[in-house]
Order: C-alpha cells, then sequence, then structure tokens
C-alpha cells in the first residue's frame, strides 16, 4: 500500500495558507521569522494588556500548596488571587491520584495546622490508616471529592481562584516580581500583587524572572523519574489473595521478560505488594518513564508511554494472575506524577545530611519526617524507599525542620 504525496499536499496547503494570514491576525512583522544563534524568531508587537485581577498577594500554582499558601495568607487578612493552569485545584493530589497524606514521625502526629483542617473538613473523603501513627504515611482520601474540599476552603477564605489559567511570563520592576502574564480566552492580561509566591511546582514563575535555579543531578543533569498512576475495578480480590502464592512466579516472569526487552519496566517491590494484594479503586504506582517535565514535546511522549505501560501490565496479569481475569483500567492520572524539576536557590537549602539527623532550623516552618526518596532518573522504577534503608531515613520518634529560606 502506498502513502500519499506530502510534499504536494503540503505545497498546496502552504499556498492556500498564505493567502490567509489576514484572516488569522498574524501581522507582517509576526510572519517575518528571523534567525539567531538559538533557532529562529520573531518580533511580537508591543501591547496594551488590561488587568484581571490586583491582589496583595498572588500564588501561581493551584495545588495543595498552592492552596495552603494561598488560604493560610487569606486568613491573615490579605486579599489573594490564586492562578491553576488545570480544571480544577489540587495538583499532583488530585489529578495525578497521589491520594496519600504523611503526617506521623513513625510514633505520633507531628504536622497539623492547614493540613489537619483539610483533614477535618474532609469529612467522608478523608480516611485514616489502620496502623496510625506508626508510618509516616496517615491518611489517604478521594481525589475527585477532594477537588471540591479544597475549592470549599479558597471559598471559606475568600480566595479569588482562576482555573484554567497560567502564568506565562512575570512581570519584573526593580528586582521585585510585581505579577504576571496570563492568556485568556479572550486575550493576554496581567494579575498583578504586592507579593508573588511560586507554587507551579517548576518554578516557572521565578525561572521566568530571572531567579537562579538548579535543574537534575550534578553528574548527568538528570531529575528523578516520573510515575502515572492507575486505579483498577473488577478485580476479584479473594480469588487473589487465595492464590497469592502464585504471584512470585508472575512477578518474576515480569521481571524476565522486562530484562530480555519485551516488557516495560515496573516498579519490583510496589508490582508484588499489588498481585497479592488485587485492590481495586485505589492507586497502583508502579509505571515509570524517565525525562524532562520542562520539554512539552518529551512530556507529551513520556505520557503516552506510561499509558500504554499500564496496559501492557493489566493485560499480562489477565493471563497470568488468578483474580485479574476480569479486571480493568478504572482511571489513570490526568497528568503524569512529576518529582522533580526546577529547584529554586534560596537563602537555605534542605539537603540530605539534614533529613537523616533530624536537623532542627531557627526560622522552620514546619516539620518534615519523609525519607529521602530518589525515584531512578533512568526510569528503571527502583527507588530508595523499596529499599527502605535506615541510612535514608530520620529517626524513628524524630522530625527535621523545614527552613524559611
Amino acid at each position: 500500500m502506498g502513502f500519499p504525496d506530502k510534499s504536494a499536499s503540503r505545497r498546496k496547503f502552504l499556498k492556500a495558507a498564505g493567502g490567509a494570514l489576514g484572516l488569522a491576525g498574524i501581522t507582517p512583522a509576526m510572519a517575518d521569522q528571523q534567525q539567531s544563534p538559538d533557532g529562529p524568531y520573531i518580533h511580537v508587537p508591543q501591547q496594551k494588556v488590561p488587568v484581571l485581577a490586583r491582589a496583595d498577594v498572588v500564588v501561581c500554582g493551584g495545588g495543595t500548596a498552592g492552596v495552603a499558601a494561598a488560604c493560610c495568607a487569606a486568613r491573615h487578612g490579605a486579599e489573594v488571587v490564586l492562578l491553576e493552569r488545570w480544571p480544577s485545584v489540587g495538583g499532583m493530589a488530585t489529578n495525578a491520584l497521589v491520594n496519600i497524606w504523611h503526617t506521623s514521625d513513625r510514633t505520633k502526629q507531628v504536622i497539623f495546622g492547614f493540613i489537619q483542617e483539610a483533614v477535618d473538613r474532609g469529612k467522608t473523603f478523608v480516611h485514616r490508616m489502620g496502623d496510625f501513627p506508626k508510618r509516616p504515611e496517615t491518611h489517604w482520601f478521594d481525589p475527585e471529592g477532594m477537588r471540591v474540599v479544597l475549592h470549599d476552603l479558597l471559598d471559606c477564605y475568600r480566595v479569588r481562584t482562576f482555573c484554567n489559567l497560567q502564568a506565562v511570563e512575570s512581570i519584573v520592576e526593580d528586582g521585585r516580581i510585581r505579577g504576571v502574564l496570563v492568556d485568556t480566552k479572550t486575550g493576554r492580561k496581567a494579575v498583578l500583587g504586592r507579593i508573588v509566591i511560586d507554587a507551579t511546582g517548576d518554578g516557572d514563575v521565578a525561572a521566568n524572572a530571572g531567579i537562579p535555579h538548579e535543574f537534575g543531578r550534578s553528574e548527568d543533569g538528570l531529575v528523578q523519574g516520573m510515575t502515572m498512576m492507575f486505579c483498577l475495578c473488577n478485580v476479584d480480590t479473594a480469588k487473589v489473595r487465595a492464590g497469592r502464592d502464585k504471584a512470585a512466579a508472575v512477578h518474576e516472569a515480569m521481571r524476565s521478560l522486562r530484562d530480555a526487552g519485551k516488557f516495560p519496566p515496573f516498579n519490583e517491590s510496589a508490582a508484588l505488594y499489588y498481585l497479592r494484594t488485587g485492590k481495586n479503586h485505589s492507586p497502583y504506582n508502579m509505571a515509570p518513564v524517565a525525562g524532562n517535565p520542562l520539554d512539552e514535546a518529551e512530556l507529551t511522549r513520556l505520557s503516552a508511554e506510561a499509558r500504554r505501560q499500564v496496559y501492557r501490565y493489566i493485560d499480562f496479569w489477565k493471563q497470568e494472575m488468578p483474580g485479574f481475569e476480569e479486571a480493568e483500567v478504572e482511571q489513570m492520572g490526568f497528568g503524569l506524577g512529576v518529582r522533580e524539576s526546577r529547584r529554586i536557590q534560596g537563602l537555605k537549602t534542605l539537603d540530605g545530611k539534614m533529613v537523616v539527623q533530624a536537623v532542627k532550623q531557627p526560622d522552620a516552618l514546619g516539620h518534615g519526617f519523609w525519607m529521602i526518596d530518589i525515584h531512578d532518573p533512568k526510569g528503571s522504577g527502583y527507588t530508595t524507599w523499596s529499599a527502605q534503608e535506615a541510612a535514608t531515613m530520620p529517626p524513628v520518634g524524630d522530625s527535621y525542620h523545614i527552613p524559611l529560606g
């Protein structure tokens, strides 16, 4: 079967499109592409940009960190605007199905404050672990329900919230960020604030403003691996657990196929746990990919690759593991779970020594007790969490401080 002559089709398209530049709103100045050492570029005409909103505090990013920053600023009397690029707030927690909260130092709960307020308001959407407080993981929640809970919190504190809006450029005057530009359905607009908080996760606002940052590890520039979370339904949990002795054989078959290049990578300890438990409606955290979260083309490819991997796992389990015969993918994350991106250089940097030695800080903002949890930047699925080595953890019953800087 032959392929169409795409070069001829493209010539016809460009000929027709050339006469439509004016209809598309492209001015001659913009259409006149020029070259630089960094590649082609165009001149964008200077614009008069209307102001969409003003506030004391502008928070860019509506994940759990952004929601916390916005609500806490508002309850101290500040007028706050929050901007979120996705259609709902919650970030990785709601959109990537990362639905576990950690509040314990493995002997007692040490994190309260705003997180406890979210737990209390969550009511039936939030569930405390049965072994509380013996592990850092203390609560799990319904990601769909938490979208509503977090938005209710923003409404309660009268935070003016705009979803579907991403900060695309920082407005810098006299060495300070004065606001950001956003692209709305009706054109580019400005959101101005006395204080601008970058809670984008990628450090977009800070980087655009020229604030120093780091990216990747020193030896090769790679960042931690990402994961596509997913939930299953129609798993016969009782049958899985009755036949759990077969889980090890299925797991070993997966490893052999993977090592031979015939099966995708996976987190080994997590996969074995899921094969032995067969949970329904609960996020599975085992589908790794690795790459640059700041490269949109690469992120698109990785998202598609991770979704394909999920179906490879389930198709194999349907054939090999009793209880998974009727299993179906109920849900995947709206986006990949990105663990690491730009690291803004502040006045002080929390490092591994501070974590494992439970170092206290005079300017502490809060407690931390999670381990040094590194997901292989090359995408194998290995994590230091799986190893559970004492050298990567703070002492049981103790916590480190997170500094203001």
